[in-house]
C-alpha cells in the first residue's frame, strides 16, 4: 500500500507545535477489513482519508483502544449510565439528517466556535464524518423524541472505531460524550468484537483527558520505526 506525507501545518491540539500526517494513498483499496488492520497499526480516518501522525519532533499522539471484553465501568461511569437510563438509544445507517446537522452546528457553536467546521454545510459535515468504503453507523440518543447526541461509529470485522460524537450543549450534567463511549463498548462486546478504538490520546491535551478513564486502555506508542511499535496497557 502506497503512503505519502502531508505538508506541515499548525497542530490542532498542542500550541506552538507543527504537525503532519502519513497518508494512505491507495484509497481504492480501502474497506472495513483493510481499515481494521490499519487501525491496529495506529491509523485513523477523517472522511475518506486514512492517516496517522508523523511529526518530525513530537511523539505525543498515541492511538488508544479499549479491549471491550475486559472493560469494567468505574463508579463514575456506572453513575453516568444511571443518569442517562431515561434516554432512548438506537443505531441507524450512516446518513446525516437535517436534524443531526442542526445539532452538530449547535455543538460546534458552543464547544468549538473557532473550528473550521463551525457553520459547515450538510455536505461538508458528511465529507468529514462519512466514507464510502466504511460501514458507518450513527448512535442516536433521544429524550422524549428530542435528539440529544449522535455518536458516529465505524464497524469493522474485529472492532468498532469511534469517529466523532456531538451532543446538546446544555446537557453537561449527563456527560453524553462518556455515555456514548459506554454504549459503543456495549455494542462492540455484544457483537463479539475485540476492541473499541478511540482515536488519538495526547496526555498534555485537556480535551482528550476523557479517553484515559476507560480501563483497561491499550496505548500504541508512536515511534518512527513502525516495526518497533506495540500496544501497551496503560496503568
Amino acid at each position: 500500500m502506497n503512503l505519502g506525507l502531508s505538508q506541515e501545518h499548525l497542530c490542532s491540539y498542542l500550541q506552538q507545535k507543527m504537525s503532519r500526517s502519513l497518508m494512505v494513498m491507495d484509497e481504492a483499496l480501502l474497506s472495513p477489513q483493510v481499515y481494521d488492520a490499519l487501525l491496529a497499526h495506529g491509523y485513523r480516518r477523517s472522511g475518506e482519508y486514512v492517516y496517522r501522525p508523523w511529526c518530525d519532533d513530537c511523539r505525543q499522539c498515541h492511538a488508544v483502544r479499549v479491549p471491550v471484553r475486559r472493560f469494567r465501568p468505574s463508579r463514575s461511569q456506572r453513575r453516568c449510565g444511571k443518569v442517562n437510563q431515561d434516554l432512548d438509544v438506537n443505531w441507524h445507517p450512516g446518513e446525516l439528517t437535517e436534524e443531526q446537522h442542526a445539532l452538530y452546528l449547535s455543538y460546534q457553536d458552543h464547544r468549538h466556535a473557532d473550528s473550521s467546521m463551525a457553520g459547515a454545510s450538510l455536505a461538508e459535515i458528511e465529507a468529514f464524518l462519512l466514507a464510502g468504503w466504511s460501514n458507518v453507523r450513527f448512535l442516536e440518543m433521544r429524550l422524549n423524541r428530542e435528539l440529544l447526541a449522535v455518536a458516529v461509529t465505524d464497524f469493522q470485522p474485529q472492532s468498532l472505531s469511534a469517529v466523532y460524537t456531538f451532543f446538546h450543549p446544555d446537557m453537561g450534567r449527563r456527560s453524553l460524550g462518556n455515555y456514548a463511549v459506554l454504549q459503543q463498548i456495549l455494542q462492540a462486546r455484544g457483537l463479539g468484537k475485540s476492541w473499541l478504538y478511540l482515536g488519538y490520546w495526547i496526555p498534555d491535551c485537556r480535551k482528550m483527558a476523557y479517553k484515559s478513564v476507560f480501563r483497561p486502555l491499550e496505548v500504541r506508542r508512536s515511534m518512527q520505526e513502525m516495526q518497533d511499535e506495540k500496544w501497551i496497557e496503560q496503568c
